[in-house]
């Protein structure tokens, strides 16, 4: 990797502070006629938000022919760095995988989730692996608060387990294990308004140590992986790179006609791995964005971003 794109995701990486509250497992003890925003610490460090890519299946943990090891060995060194660089641990992780879609956006409730192995025909081991991470029961109810706040119906499952979308990157990021974490699904439908709508209604847990995390692909064509996408993906990620770090206008905007873009459809004619993005984006707010991973995978240009 290149010194010019090592610094791009350090500076990217922004450092993240403990919180006021618990949200991982414990309910939070207000004052008397207190509101949801006195809640919040000012001393308190905001959270960034991120949209990361989580690779094809268990590539990082098993032996597998998905593109050239040094594009596998970049992404794995970016989500270790996720983890790594920063200062403090987040009292939580909400994450947004493009592998859950109901038709409410739904969180899980169960304190011990397991895994879901939601990939085939891979190696024995990559049923084999563990990341046992607790949910975040708390945080789940936190959220639904949130959501009727905002006007958006919600819903729960209490038996889901972490799919590949969480567990693949952040058993890089937080091989640990040791941080709450809760995953939200998207909503059926994949409408980009509703997506940014539900980040908004999300941006003040950003203020209550919770790092939220979008987990899909900046390119994500089963048939193009390969040579014959790099053109399209190259086209759709210069473009996707000028929305991020536009004003919040423009990029809420942008976002929501995002299938008028270059190349769109060629990058995702399904676009379950793009609609994390949008929730990600509606909880930065007018914090502006930036890319903080450049570089491929299978063949095609993919990138990573972060706000705040």
């Amino acid at each position: 990797m290149s010194d010019r794109a090592q610094l791009t995701r350090r500076e990217g990486l922004l450092a993240v502070g403990g919180a006021a509250l618990s949200v991982g497992g414990c309910t939070t003890n207000p004052e008397p006629g207190s509101t949801e925003r006195d809640k919040v610490s000012t001393n308190a460090a905001r959270m960034p938000v991120v949209y990361l890519p989580h690779g094809g299946g268990p590539w990082p943990f098993v032996e597998m022919a998905i593109g050239e090891k040094s594009e596998r060995d970049e992404m794995a060194a970016y989500l270790r760095e996720l983890g790594t660089t920063l200062p403090s641990q987040p009292k939580a992780l909400l994450v947004i995988s493009a592998h859950w879609e109901e038709a409410l956006p739904t969180v899980m409730t169960n304190p011990s989730p397991p895994l879901l192995f939601d990939y085939y025909g891979f190696p024995k081991a990559a049923y084999e692996l563990t990341w046992p991470a607790p949910g975040a029961p708390a945080l789940a109810a936190r959220v639904r608060t949130l959501l009727k706040n905002a006007g958006i119906d919600s819903a729960e499952d209490g038996a889901r387990g972490f799919d590949h979308g969480t567990f693949v990157p952040l058993k890089l990021s937080y091989p640990a294990a040791d941080v709450p974490t809760l995953q939200l699904s998207l909503k059926a439908g994949l409408d980009p308004a509703e997506h940014l709508a539900i980040g908004r209604a999300l941006a003040p847990l950003r203020d209550e140590g919770v790092f939220i995390v979008g987990s899909g692909m900046s390119y994500h064509n089963m048939r193009g992986f390969g040579p014959q996408g790099r053109t399209a993906s190259e086209a759709f990620d210069e473009w996707l790179g000028k929305t991020i770090s536009a004003d919040l206008a423009t990029r809420d905007r942008q976002l929501t006609e995002w299938a008028s873009a270059p190349a769109a459809r060629a990058s995702h004619p399904r676009e379950e791995h793009l609609l994390p993005l949008m929730v990600i984006a509606g909880a930065a707010g007018a914090d502006l964005g930036k890319q903080t991973f450049a570089g491929s995978f299978a063949g095609v240009r993919c990138s990573g971003y972060q706000f705040g």
